[in-house]
């Protein structure tokens, strides 16, 4: 640190220490071993010559009034105007925050300009005031969505140049390239020299060796240039010693083919880590390790070593599993599909599906993006570059790992019903990504997207020459959320003229199995022409004479110029390109492109205010429990007090511990009541803790003596349907808000609704509006509507409440009495649990 200062011009040690203080270890003290409580301090290195030198220093100082902290910070004079400072800004910013810091102050020299626009350009809402040439700037240092567009425009800069020596190398060398066919290093020497590589290519083994006809050289230090890539196939217990003699020639792009690190145990974990140290040290970045390589198609790049080239085409895409990467190579070609480039990611130690995200966003080449995920490292920061993404191109997922740890200790109701599926589908639907849930659904759903334009709706024409298919077809398209269109009597009357008599011009429409192609050809654009149809399904079986090739060829000229999907089903061996095998797969992703569709045309939607909240009531609460436990269920007046605070409506209770004070606190509430258990966190059906409508003194007595004390006399509410709501932190997702059917079968009916917090108006709409929930909200069977204000304002109540407390880990509001008037929680159970610290992820 000491160096830092020392190697600092005269005019920034002037601008930093506003004079000349004398460099010396006093100096430094304070800031080398920050408590995090009173003082924060980061440093930036590079890796240089083999050892690591400091060029940046950011630190915070908590003031006299503990909600504010001073900020300083010294950068090299060589590192200057380079977005260092912003980046400790930025990660200075969150970590104060956990330390309950809320404000930045600094005193900048007035003309110490860069360091104001350092301030300036990070997205916060800056101030500041110039006295006797200092500006005293101040700002909060919450993150607010301005902060957050600011930093993403940041990392999408950053991030895309860092990639491009992995997209667009001059020049490529694979480290431990054997001159023995069949090792991993031989076929992916000879699978970038056999596919064309318009670059540079070297080969390095032990011996120097020519491979393939590329020369060969000892050591990377030999060869003539430092490459943009280099692609690692030698024993993991030396692929560290080869990273780092790449690295320090000036290579910035690490392919680690080699397995045996954090996939293999402990020690591979730490070889791992070693690894991702040298390479982050010196700025570069690193694929895999353990993975299979990539494929670029712009530069004729095949870094893989797949059996077979990957055929060119739109497609983007990254994939966790390499093995997933080889099955689809396999079926790609035969659905006509084509990819831009293929990126197996391996363990993700450093290059993510995140990362692949920024670059595709912008690739002129890449216009599908296709992802298999196994996990999540920071989920929303995915979650915002979807959706970014998928306002351009779609982003089509396959999310393997299903599984309920998240519930394994649930005890609520909210908590048994979500599991780390909820999360990702409601992570997925807010960022527009389209989830498959089988390798056939992703590849059937990325032909329908790759080659025909959205449909406007889910109004869909079917036909066929066999009849039997197209009723099979129909029964799919249902099934799939689609709607069979009823034809106009124009298209009809068209139909009737061009099909033989004994076919149907129903839908689905029949053309019979003596069709030809010309037929299809010629009714095709009839289907296409009626405003009640949104897209078509062909269905073809082969009949005498006509095979599926001629039948698809007529499709696409009768289709020309069209601006709604053609859907191609034919049921022949020898499938053309681009045409699906059954009714059910076309039915499927032709829904899937509708959602597409309606996803687009989905409001943005903003989180609204919280309103006439009393955070300091509820952080009391939550403090308290948590003082006499760790992990705790709240007392009933503790959740009430919680409740209130974030005004969540509620009925008139008292707590009784003796059957006489139930009956008092029934004569003060009025009758008629319900006594149930106010033991907390009980299930109270499930225990008989739960007596209701009781009209008389004598009934109120004999359920309190039945359930025990203590008990809880509350007034009963009455309305026309029973709804859950609730809370749950999600260990990976952070904070999620379902919404469902109510009452005793709300696990068995299993319909809630999860949206991760906080919510804007347009997801707490849906969540009232959609699923079986919605369907009671609209009115069924004849009862009133409820009240749609009452309930979307209950949810944003209980968005702010799980954002703004982590430690109320589960929440549980079952049943909701709601009515056309408005909507009471008439049960309550909330968890708490101290919260765990995490550090701010970051991809660098």
């Amino acid at each position: 640190m000491l160096a830092l200062f020392e190697g600092l011009s005269e005019r920034s040690r002037y601008l930093r220490f506003h004079g000349f203080p004398e460099i010396g270890p006093h100096l430094a003290a304070s800031f080398v071993d920050p408590d995090w409580r009173e003082r924060g301090a980061l440093v930036g290195s590079v890796g240089e010559d083999g050892s690591e030198r400091l060029v940046a220093l950011g630190t915070w100082a908590r003031l006299r009034d503990p909600r504010r902290a001073e900020v300083t910070f010294a950068v090299a004079d060589d590192f200057q105007g380079r977005g260092v400072g912003t980046r400790l800004l930025e990660q200075l910013a969150g970590l104060a925050a956990q330390a309950g810091i809320e404000r930045f102050v600094a005193r900048v020299l007035a003309d110490n300009r860069r360091m104001l626009e350092v301030f300036l350009g990070a997205g916060f809402d800056v101030t500041g005031e110039l006295a006797e040439g200092e500006v005293e700037v101040s700002f909060p240092i919450a993150a607010t969505e301005e902060f957050r567009e600011r930093v993403d425009e940041r990392d999408h800069r950053a991030v895309v140049a860092s990639l491009e020596p992995f997209f667009a190398p001059a020049s490529v060398a694979v480290l431990g390239a054997s001159p023995r066919p069949g090792s991993i290093g031989n076929t992916v020497l000879r699978n970038i020299a056999e596919g064309g590589y318009e670059g540079r290519l070297y080969a390095v083994n032990r011996a120097g060796e020519t491979v393939a006809g590329i020369p060969g050289f000892a050591s990377v230090n030999e060869l003539p240039e430092a490459v943009d890539l280099a692609l690692v196939c030698l024993p993991a217990e030396i692929v560290r010693d080869a990273a780092d003699r790449a690295l320090e020639r000036g290579t910035r792009a690490l392919c680690v083919i080699s397995a045996g690190f954090a996939e293999v145990g402990p020690e591979g974990a730490a070889r791992e880590a070693d690894l991702l140290a040298a390479v982050r040290a010196r700025g570069a970045r690193l694929l895999g390790p353990n993975c299979l390589g990539l494929s670029v198609a712009a530069p004729k790049l095949n870094a893989t070593f797949a059996p077979r080239a990957f055929p060119a085409g739109p497609i983007g895409f990254a994939s966790q599993s390499g093995a997933l990467g080889l099955v689809l190579l396999e079926q790609a070609h035969e659905r006509g599909l084509g990819f831009s480039a293929f990126v197996s990611v391996g363990n993700k130690a450093d290059v993510s599906s995140n990362d692949l995200l920024e670059y595709w966003e912008d690739d002129e080449e890449t216009t599908l993006v296709l992802l298999y995920l196994e996990s999540f490292g920071n989920p929303r920061k995915f979650g915002r570059l979807a959706a970014r993404v998928s306002g351009r191109k779609p982003v089509l997922a396959l999310k393997s790992g299903v599984s309920r740890a998240g519930a394994r200790a649930a005890a609520s109701h909210t908590a048994a019903l979500a599991g780390s599926e909820a999360a990702v589908d409601a992570l997925f639907h807010e960022a527009g990504v389209i989830r498959s849930g089988s390798i056939e659904e992703l590849l059937e759903v990325a032909s329908v997207l790759a080659h025909e334009p959205l449909p406007r709706g889910r109004r869909v024409a079917v036909l066929t020459n066999a009849g039997g298919l197209g009723i099979l077809c129909a029964d799919a398209c249902d099934a799939a959320g689609l709607d069979l269109a009823t034809l106009g009597d124009a298209t009809r009357a068209e139909l009737l003229g061009l099909l033989p008599s004994a076919a149907s011009v129903a839908n689905p429409v029949d053309l019979l199995g003596s069709a030809t192609p010309a037929l299809f050809e010629q009714t095709v654009p009839v289907l296409l022409r009626d405003p009640e149809v949104d897209a078509v399904i062909v269905l073809f079986v082969p009949a005498a004479g006509v095979t599926a090739e001629d039948v698809a060829a007529a499709i696409d000229r009768g289709a020309a110029g069209r601006e709604k999907p053609v859907v191609r089903v034919l049921m022949s061996e020898r499938r053309p390109p681009g045409s699906l095998a059954y009714p059910d797969s076309a039915a499927r992703a032709l829904a899937r492109a509708a959602e597409r569709s309606e996803w687009l045309r989905r409001p943005v939607g903003s989180v609204p205010a919280a309103a006439e909240v009393d955070e300091s009531a509820a952080r009391e609460v939550v403090d308290a429990a948590l003082a006499r436990a760790d992990d705790t269920w709240l007392t009933p007046d503790e959740t009430r007090r919680l409740l209130e605070a974030y005004r969540i409506p509620l009925p008139a209770e008292r707590v009784a511990e003796t059957p006489a004070e139930a009956v008092e606190a029934a004569r003060s509430i009025g009758l008629p009541v319900v006594v149930k258990s106010a033991v907390p966190g009980a299930h109270k059906t499930e225990t008989g803790g739960v007596a209701v409508d009781l009209r008389d003194e004598a009934a109120v007595e004999a359920a309190a003596e039945r359930i025990g004390p203590p008990v809880l006399v509350q007034a009963m509410a009455r309305g026309d349907a029973e709804l859950l709501a609730g809370v749950v932190q999600d260990p990976v997702f952070g904070p999620l808000v379902a919404f469902g059917p109510g009452g005793v079968l709300a696990e068995l009916i299993g319909e809630a609704v999860f949206r991760i917090a906080p919510l804007t108006d347009v997801d707490a709409r849906e969540l009232v509006a959609g699923g079986k929930a919605g369907r009671l909200v609209r009115g069924f069977r004849g009862k009133a509507p409820l009240d749609t204000e009452a309930l979307t304002a209950l949810l944003h109540a209980l968005s702010h409440l799980a954002v703004a407390l982590p430690e109320v880990v589960e929440l549980d509001l079952n049943p909701i009495i709601a009515s056309a008037g408005g909507c009471v929680a008439v049960d309550a159970r909330v968890r708490v649990r101290t919260a765990v610290a995490r550090p701010a992820l970051k991809t660098w």
